[in-house]
């Protein structure tokens, strides 16, 4: 079972700014040609697509967020979480359950599979990425130190699927 991780970072267009039209000066077609450089089937094995906005320097001195020390011990938890579950198996990380077992692994109550399948639906995820879904959420329960998958970590996964506006 090999696990290849990676970072992508990408521009949302050619100058950088899209979509604050303020700096941006890059046309809609300019824009749509930068992005489709990334194919369909790439970003649907994409586990993880987070959009980072600007950081306002007058903010800096304001609300704190969590400490290192805290989230450093929820993944410590989800690691081992993980550990034990996949105990004499091939598997170390959530990210490593082939299709066949994501039932197993990433069982669903009525409501949760309710919501799993509006998600699919709504978004119109392949079968790939509805599996990357499960498996995100997964993780999401593990690092809130859930034993089972609930609607709001299924929500939290699908908030990380690449963002449709842009990819269309």
């Amino acid at each position: 079972m090999n696990c290849i991780n990676f970072v992508v970072p990408m521009n949302p267009c050619p100058c950088g700014y899209y979509p604050d039209r303020n700096r941006c000066r890059c046309t809609q077609t300019q824009v749509k040609k930068y992005l489709s450089r990334v194919s369909g089937p790439i970003l649907d094995r994409m586990d993880l697509c987070v959009e980072l906005q600007p950081v306002d320097v007058v903010s800096f001195g304001g609300k704190r967020g969590e400490k290192s020390a805290a989230i450093r011990e929820r993944v410590l938890g989800a690691r081992e979480r993980q550990m034990w579950r996949f105990a004499g198996t091939a598997y170390r990380f959530n990210a490593d359950i082939d299709p066949a077992d994501i039932e197993r692994y990433c069982e669903l109550g009525k409501r949760e599979r309710a919501c799993m399948e509006g998600l699919c639906r709504s978004l119109q995820l392949s079968a790939r990425a509805c599996h990357r879904v499960l498996k995100v959420a997964r993780t999401v329960a593990d690092l809130a130190g859930k034993e089972r998958i609930e609607e709001e970590h299924l929500m939290e996964a699908a908030f990380y699927r690449p963002a449709q506006e842009y990819w269309i």
